[in-house]
């Protein structure tokens, strides 16, 4: 039987979450390393980094180490009526770093539902998420919004568009302080100044939440997503880990390519969003295609960060031995220590980044525990 203790977290995780994918029926999805640059340069505000690595092929065509998986799984697909496509990808993406500012290799793996997206899919589509935020740890937030109540607010307005793009940047913050200058500058009535500084605080428990937007909402685009969302947050309360499911208003994507539920997903121990996803029906529309899609990509690259007791070292056990040393003693002490379960690495003397759990010296009348680490 094969042995997951012996893979790294980020290997782990991988194995763990392609699993889960595969048994809700989402197929294998694999892609070039490289794509023609022109798809990201037509679609550069969909990306994470603008910053994108080129290069010339031997046909003479720019092309581009992929910085996105969704691109990619869009331009291949084909619209089938009636019919869902799903896919899962574990696939390494190029990225500018947050923290060195330097081109990065980024293992990401996520989920695509694409076609006539109904209620099921959009819950089977957040089911997955939870879980996968479960398999990472059983400390988790998944934080869920819906463009829907934006977009209702700033259309009926008939708002500029670079003050949409001022006010989303200010709401992302929730910077309610800078709204009523921006507004101002804008000429926006006050009355929708006053609600853009509500929304920016609507966030927190799903019925704090609910009952916060119906005093918001007005117009049809608002009240369908707030019909949604409470539609969605009664499914929700039957869940294992609800509690751990809220709705956040701050959170906003890009409304030229987001449409629906957008959520993210948070684990203990890291900063930083390590999920993400939502509903890119506009996206699809752009790129020509007629169907719905939502789903979403885990970092897996932050899993460095959240390393579990097991893998705080990197080998379990360091076995050291001189010259004289009876080797097939040494094979046989090795492997009694591999049937214990343990990672072993068979050194003449103690790597400088290696580090280990116990360092062992060998002889041939045995071992000598030179040190143990907790």
């Amino acid at each position: 039987m094969f042995d997951e203790s012996i893979l790294k977290t980020e290997e782990r995780a991988v194995f763990t979450l392609r699993s889960l994918y595969a048994r809700h029926g989402y197929q294998p999805y694999k892609m070039s390393k490289f794509e023609e640059y022109d798809l990201y340069a037509r679609n550069k505000d969909f990306l994470v980094s603008d910053s994108v690595i080129t290069f010339t092929d031997t046909t003479g065509k720019l092309m581009a180490l992929k910085p996105d998986v969704t691109l990619s799984i869009i331009k291949n697909y084909k619209d089938e009526p009636g019919v869902m496509q799903r896919v899962y990808y574990n696939e390494n993406v190029y990225r500018v770093s947050d923290e060195t500012h330097q081109y990065k290799e980024i293992l990401q793996t996520g989920l695509e539902c694409m076609g006539e997206i109904d209620f099921y899919n959009l819950c089977e589509v957040l089911r997955l998420a939870v879980e996968s935020l479960r398999s990472l740890s059983g400390e988790f937030v998944l934080e869920i919004s819906h463009m829907g109540i934006l977009s209702g607010l700033l259309n009926a307005a008939g708002v500029d568009k670079d003050f949409v793009e001022q006010v989303s940047s200010l709401i992302a913050d929730k910077n309610a302080h800078e709204i009523p200058r921006i507004c101002a500058q804008y000429d926006v009535p006050q009355e929708l100044c006053d609600k853009l500084v509500r929304f920016v605080g609507v966030y927190g428990s799903r019925d704090k939440v609910l009952a916060e937007l119906a005093d918001l909402c007005e117009g049809e685009e608002m009240e369908a997503a707030l019909q949604q969302l409470k539609d969605l947050s009664a499914e929700l309360d039957g869940w294992k880990d609800s509690s751990r499911i809220r709705f956040d208003f701050s959170l906003v994507n890009d409304m030229r390519y987001y449409d629906g539920i957008v959520f993210q997903g948070f684990v203990e121990g890291i900063p930083d969003v390590i999920l993400t996803g939502g509903q890119y029906d506009r996206l699809m529309r752009r790129m020509g295609r007629k169907s719905g899609a939502i789903g979403f990509a885990v970092y897996l690259d932050l899993l460095d960060n959240f390393l579990s007791e097991r893998t705080t070292f990197d080998v379990d056990v360091i076995l050291l031995y001189d010259d004289d040393a009876d080797l097939a003693l040494l094979d046989e002490m090795a492997a009694t220590y591999m049937k214990k379960g343990l990672t072993v690495s068979v050194q003449k003397q103690v790597p400088k980044k290696l580090s280990c759990r116990q360092l062992v010296r060998f002889n041939n009348k045995g071992v000598e525990i030179l040190e143990t680490n907790d």
